[in-house]
C-alpha cells in the first residue's frame, strides 16, 4: 500500500497515511485539529526499504565512490600449470 502525504492548512500539521491505490483520497481529516487536510505533493519514496535488492544497490553505489584497495597479494599461491608428458602433445605447435 502506498503512503500519501497530507498537509493541514488550518494548523500546518504535515502527516502521512497509507491508503490502497483503489481509494486515493483527495483530503482526509487532520489528526490534530479535525479539519480537512488536502493531499500534498511529495517526492517518490523509491529508496525506502530493507530488501536484499536495496542492500545490493547500496553496496554497488558505495564501491563506485570508494573501491576497496588491495593491500597485499592473496595468501595462497596459484597452482602451476600441468605439463603433459604425452609424446604426441610435444608435436603440437607452440603459441
Amino acid at each position: 500500500m502506498p503512503t500519501y502525504a497530507f498537509a493541514c492548512r488550518a494548523c500546518g500539521n504535515a502527516f502521512d497515511q497509507r491508503h490502497s491505490m483503489a481509494e486515493i483520497p483527495d483530503q482526509v481529516e487532520c489528526p490534530e485539529c479535525s479539519e480537512p487536510a488536502p493531499r500534498a505533493i511529495s517526492n517518490p519514496r523509491l529508496g525506502v526499504g530493507n530488501t536484499t535488492a536495496m542492500k545490493l544497490q547500496d553496496a554497488t553505489r558505495a564501491t563506485a565512490d570508494a573501491p576497496q584497495v588491495v593491500t597485499q597479494l592473496p595468501g595462497r599461491p596459484r597452482k602451476p600449470t600441468p605439463v603433459s608428458r604425452n609424446p604426441l602433445h610435444q608435436k603440437l605447435p607452440r603459441p
